[in-house]
């Protein structure tokens, strides 16, 4: 079958900057659901109408991905508001109390430095304001079911590097713990944000 609206497409990729650097692989066929959440807009209208066997090259400006990348959303805080164990990477869903309250407390924060009286957070994606070139295959196509299409996701958004969806997000992190940064096949990559990493 083709790919259309409310369908799971398994798929795999490379995902490199304009430089041509490999920023992230998906070896594996994972499920994603077309028409739900897990996958970017751009990338669902290239998709339209693709088979088992396709291959989908594209060029992905901020805009149509990530969005431009924002100053503002990097804050430099006290380091004793945070666990003792304290790595680059680690997410935190909004900022600790007595942290600046200008921050959204609804945003996703990774730790991009540390120092011994500050940690610098990041409340941008990891590939904001980064042009990407994805390359697609398409390994299989199936119908998806009522439960699938009622949730919106199977789970595994689009490149979120460890960004789980909203609600996963309140869950996972709402007692504080934090998670690693990365969902097991990134690479780290440093862009020309130099406080800003991908691991």
């Amino acid at each position: 079958m083709k790919i259309t609206d409310q369908c799971v497409a398994a798929l795999t990729w490379t995902l490199k900057d304009t430089l041509g650097e490999t920023l992230d692989t998906l070896d594996e066929p994972v499920e994603f659901l077309v028409g739900g959440d897990d996958l970017l807009a751009a990338i669902e209208a290239a998709l339209q109408g693709r088979s088992t066997g396709d291959t989908v090259d594209l060029h992905l400006e901020p805009d149509v991905a990530f969005g431009d990348y924002n100053e503002q959303l990097v804050f430099l805080e006290p380091r004793n508001l945070f666990p003792a164990e304290l790595e680059e990477g680690m997410g935190f869903e909004g900022l600790p109390p007595g942290a600046n309250p200008a921050a959204p407390a609804d945003r996703l924060y990774f730790v991009t430095d540390i120092y011994p009286d500050h940690v610098v957070l990041d409340a941008n994606h990891p590939l904001a304001g980064i042009a990407l070139r994805l390359s697609l295959k398409v390994h299989g196509v199936r119908e998806a079911s009522v439960e699938e299409v009622g949730k919106g996701s199977l789970g595994m958004g689009f490149f979120t590097l460890g960004i789980p969806a909203a609600g996963a997000a309140a869950a996972g992190t709402a007692d504080g713990h934090h998670h690693p940064h990365g969902h097991g096949h990134g690479h780290d990559h440093d862009h020309d944000h130099d406080h800003r990493h991908l691991h």
